[in-house]
């Protein structure tokens, strides 16, 4: 026998010397013999990788008071209901785009004057001075960004987690760090930040300074929660991109797992509203009155002007792009993945190295952008081109640098300029001869570096930004190098590459397809940007795993995939269950010291509640449903306890309980003080228990039954037995999100797949 953790494996298919293959294996032979342990740990799970996330519950808790409460609303509160849903989805697009705009306010005046003071320098000539400036100016930047995230929330370095300190400290995180110049982008914080606007709104605020307004009580429940974080979540994407089409698709295929129409009609109502926002500060700040906010304040490379042609002969260079796209993305994961294992181990040192770490990447980051436009020769200027040339402001298409009148420096243009600049500044169409093939290829080599080293710190940064910069200087180098060869634009040319580099590693396709039509205004772009979207993903896959999935399988979250593994349709969830240790289950008349006993040794968030009665043995044969933990802990606080053992009358349970009261979250059992008398009286657990839970039969394969968890997005499934027999529980497990992860299986079980497991580590 072998045991993993908590788990005790039976040795009667697998003795750990001969290894059947599990693909032939047939589902009447089980994998394993049934045999339970007893465990010392609460956690209910499979396997060793364990994330402290808590899942949340989306399934309705259909009890006796839901069911009333539900029978007696009225025709006005179902309208009340659904106007304050659309009320609360305008007020995340209305706050969600007045934060952004408040973001690319103050990254657009804080970086156009770091920039004009670095130019007033080098036109001096002065260049040692302008190197301290500009480096001294994001060393700044960034360290008030990392010790915002280090001292004060944690949770928003990187892309984040959405929860409600990433909110505040969030935002100006972002504006720090975005503003040092740092090769990072804002729509991921943006993202994040309009999650938790939908969060705070649905909630009320905070959990330590709740608002306790009668019509919010609508919305103390995680479904309604779930669909205002989408639509949070896509007017973030609206927000950082103006795309409002593309955050309802990205939404729609990045975030959500669980969909439907009016869900739909919501998301999309939000990002309505926060374009409408953008638009009105847009014209606001066209007239002059913010500051130094220009055509970069707000994200969008318009290339509508050029005129988009391409023949039979132009298929080669775009199939091309597309497998770069692929082969560079899968690469740029696999080595962010070894980068993001390095920090993680020197992060593990304590705050202050966290905070040398993010320094160090934006000393080098400065050096870099400064240090390597001296490497460039310099370009006369094209008197036929309508711009400034040259220049030595904050933007501009040919900075002068280190180059006399008349010439211009293409790599300064490209480096000593902000990042969205950058972008607009490789995507520039009709200038076929701005950049050399040598500069190119130094910008290109350069962000790859820094998008390596870069995203991992503790600031909070974004990955489309930096995907977009590499992929659009090999976009342009291939465009370059095509010359007569092609009738496409060069600009053109680095969008593609730009999009291919996204495909090959995000590996979103629809979502991504309409934001780079909304981004660059070219509806023509459509068919070619679509081939080489489906080519960069179809390689990408073919090699690693999505970036996303890549950071949630480092950091141990709970995600399930939207498809189950092949060898889980050879594993029951009977045999699954019994790798576990035996359920917790509770009567529906229960005595307060067995309630207290589980709830102090278990962290298990629901329980079983079992009735009847067997005539031979004694034991319960008929589940009624199953309670849940912050159920149990606000029956222990207000004392609704019985003398004798009975069930009680409806009114009761009205007179003391409100379905209000049962939607907040409080599961502290830690302030609950129970006297030695109150141990031995009683809790009648059947009018708070939800009588409908999703129930599963052991003889169910992993495959299906993880299908049915993703897809109604469960909690907490049961699993019966296939017969009922005498003396045999009517429950014989529960099952959750930690159980039915790959990774998690494959612990218990490594002899299903082998490569999987091996693959996963």
């Amino acid at each position: 026998m072998e045991e993993d953790g908590n788990l005790q494996i039976g040795n009667s298919n697998y003795n750990g010397e001969e290894e059947g293959d599990p693909e032939s294996n047939t589902m009447n032979q089980p994998l394993l013999k049934r045999h339970r342990t007893l465990s010392s740990t609460p956690l209910a799970l499979v396997g060793t990788k364990v994330s402290h996330i808590e899942s949340l519950d989306y399934e309705i808790n259909e009890n006796d008071l839901f069911k009333h409460d539900w029978r007696s609303r009225s025709k006005a509160q179902v309208f009340q209901y659904i106007f304050a849903k659309w009320t609360l989805a305008c007020l995340v697009g209305l706050l969600t785009g007045l934060i952004a705009t408040l973001i690319n306010l103050a990254v657009e005046n804080i970086a156009g004057y770091k920039l004009l003071a670095v130019g007033y320098y080098i036109g001096q000539d002065r260049f040692m001075t302008g190197l301290m400036v500009f480096t001294g100016a994001n060393l700044g930047l960034t360290l008030v960004a990392t010790v915002l995230v280090v001292y004060f929330a944690p949770t928003a370095a990187g892309p984040g987690i959405p929860e409600i300190k990433a909110y505040l400290n969030g935002i100006v995180g972002s504006i720090g760090a975005v503003a040092a110049g740092l090769d990072l982008g804002k729509e991921g914080p943006l993202v994040h930040i309009g999650s938790c606007i939908a969060s705070l709104l649905g909630q009320g605020g905070p959990d330590n300074h709740r608002i306790k307004w009668r019509w919010l009580r609508y919305f103390n429940n995680d479904r309604d929660r779930r669909d205002l974080i989408t639509c949070g979540s896509a007017s973030g994407v609206c927000a950082a991109f103006r795309s409002p089409v593309g955050g309802v698709l990205f939404a729609l295929e990045e975030v959500a797992t669980w969909w439907r129409s009016a869900l739909l009609w919501r998301t999309f109502f939000s990002t309505a509203v926060v374009v409408v926002v953008l638009r009105a500060f847009i014209e606001i700040c066209n007239s002059g009155k913010c500051g130094l906010f220009g055509k970069g304040g707000l994200i969008m490379f318009d290339v509508s002007h050029v005129e988009v042609r391409y023949h039979a002969v132009d298929i080669i260079p775009v199939t091309l792009i597309g497998v770069f796209g692929g082969i560079l993305g899968s690469l740029y994961n696999h080595f962010l993945h070894k980068v993001l294992r390095l920090y993680n181990l020197i992060n593990q040192k304590g705050k202050i190295h966290k905070v040398l770490l993010s320094l160090s990447v934006s000393l080098f980051t400065s050096v870099c952008l400064y240090g390597l436009p001296f490497l460039a020769e310099c370009k006369p200027c094209n008197p036929s081109i309508g711009e400034t040339c040259p220049t030595n402001g904050r933007s501009g298409n040919f900075k002068q640098f280190n180059c006399p009148n008349g010439y211009y420096n293409d790599l300064a243009t490209l480096f000593l300029t902000t990042n969205d600049d950058a972008v607009r500044n490789v995507f520039s169409s009709n200038t076929p001869n701005e950049f050399s093939m040598v500069s190119l290829w130094i910008f290109f080599g350069l962000y790859c570096i820094l998008g390596l080293i870069t995203f991992g710190i503790a600031t909070p940064s974004g990955l489309f930004l930096p995907i977009i910069l590499m992929g659009s200087a090999y976009g342009r180098m291939l465009g370059q190098a095509m010359g007569s060869y092609t009738k496409i634009d060069q600009g053109l040319y680095a969008v593609l590459g730009a999009a291919s580099l996204m495909a090959g590693s995000m590996r979103m396709t629809v979502s991504l397809c309409v934001i780079f039509l909304e981004l660059t205004n070219n509806l023509l772009l459509l068919p070619i940007t679509m081939f080489v979207l489906l080519i960069a993903k179809t390689v990408g896959d073919s090699f690693n795993l999505s970036i996303y999935e890549i950071i949630l399988h480092l950091k141990g979250l709970p995600f399930l995939e939207a498809n189950p593994e092949p060898w889980m349709r050879n594993l029951t969830v009977g045999e699954l269950g019994d790798a576990k240790p035996p359920v917790v289950t509770l009567q529906g008349v229960e005595k307060v010291a067995n309630i207290v006993d589980v709830l102090r040794n278990t962290t298990h968030n629901a329980f079983p509640v079992l009735d009847g009665e067997d005539s031979v043995t004694g034991a319960a044969t008929e589940l009624h449903g199953l309670i849940l933990r912050a159920h149990l802990v606000k029956v222990l606080k207000k004392r609704w306890f019985l003398n004798e053992k009975r069930r009680t009358e409806e009114w009761e349970v009205r007179e003391k309980f409100t379905p209000v009261e049962l939607a907040e979250r409080e599961d502290n059992f830690d302030e609950v003080a129970i006297t030695s008398s109150e141990m031995q009286l009683y809790v009648d657990l059947h009018p708070l228990t939800n009588t409908t839970p999703y129930t599963v039969v052991q003889s169910m394969s992993v495959a299906k039954a993880l299908v049915l968890f993703r897809s109604v997005g469960l909690r907490h499934l049961l699993v019966v037995p296939k017969i009922q027999a005498s003396g045999m529980s009517p429950v014989i497990g529960i099952l959750t999100r930690q159980d039915l992860r790959a990774y998690n299986i494959l612990q218990a079980f490594p002899h299903l797949d082998k490569h999987k497991s091996e693959k996963l580590r």
